[in-house]
């Protein structure tokens, strides 16, 4: 096994530099808003290294299904990229992949063995994403379709980060719904900002949302998502008591990315394009942030 081309195709197809941040987050949010939404005490450190292991191994087993899936176009229209330029084999990425599903389900079952039920649907539903669900040509017509059953995954694994402490805990709290509902808004908020590409690098046959909406109308339709993932954030804040303090910092972000945005739709450079991409990794991260460690905060001071 080549270990230096193993860590060049991390770093161009899942950079740990930023996935790990971000995941780290992502998971310790979901245990805590649970926690705080049902009033319970917060689980203990296994619960949190659980979610974190867990999320990381499902996100690189997403990965590794878009590599098998995309596969015949990378090699059509992307040949730079690392498996179709021959710096990996397919069949490595895929046998990491499938070393990586025992070592997920040791996770969920070292910390609550009845999670594992959960971890099953949302790897069911992998499964039916790589699969296009058996309607590929038909739903690669409908972007948004595509794009809204694709990210339905984002909601499963948060349930199932989530059940880490509800499940041990008892029951969901009746607000978890919000939170869901964010990680499914902020999923479009990533997708949609990293696909918000400039004219210039554009490549023919690889699919955009800024190629296929054009730039102006793609970053209003990221503006209308960003809208919304704040809604939600601050129907997250106002169920566990800090909806002024989100409304404040959750505000002052929005009204950042909005301008990022409208400079995007006014001159889409390819200097744009990487802030739009920067701006919407950074508003997911700093939503879980706020959402997941603010109430803990205030309790705190």
């Amino acid at each position: 096994m080549n270990f230096s081309a193993l860590w060049i195709y991390q770093k161009e197809r899942f950079p740990l530099v930023k996935t790990a941040p971000l995941l780290a987050v992502f998971s310790a949010a979901s245990l805590s808003v649970s926690a705080e939404l049902a009033e319970r005490p917060l689980p203990g450190w296994g619960g949190y290294l659980a979610g974190f292991a867990i999320a990381m191994l499902l996100f690189f087993q997403m990965r590794v299904c878009d590599e098998f899936k995309d596969l015949e176009d990378d090699q059509r229209y992307r040949p730079d990229r690392p498996i179709p330029c021959g710096l990996v084999s397919l069949r490595l990425i895929l046998l990491l992949g499938a070393a990586s599903l025992p070592l997920t389900a040791m996770a969920a079952w070292l910390w609550h063995p009845p999670v594992l039920w959960l971890l099953v649907l949302v790897w069911l539903w992998l499964g039916a994403m790589t699969a296009e669900f058996g309607v590929a040509s038909w739903l690669k017509a409908r972007p948004v379709l595509y794009l809204l059953s694709h990210m339905a995954i984002m909601p499963l694994i948060d349930l199932l980060l989530t059940s880490l402490e509800w499940m041990p805990g008892g029951s969901a709290a009746t607000g978890l719904w919000l939170f869901l509902a964010l990680s499914f808004v902020n999923g479009c908020v990533l997708e949609i900002g990293r696909k918000l590409w400039s004219p210039e690098n554009e490549i023919s046959g690889v699919e955009t949302y800024s190629g296929m909406w054009g730039p102006q109308k793609a970053a209003r339709i990221w503006c209308a998502c960003l809208l919304l993932s704040f809604v939600l954030l601050l129907g997250v804040g106002a169920v566990t008591g800090v909806f002024w303090i989100i409304a404040v910092l959750g505000g002052g972000g929005m009204v950042t990315c909005l301008a990022s945005a409208a400079g995007y739709a006014k001159s889409p450079t390819a200097k744009a394009e990487k802030r739009m991409d920067t701006t919407a990794g950074l508003w997911v991260f700093a939503c879980y942030a706020i959402a997941g460690f603010l109430p803990i905060l205030v309790k705190v001071i």
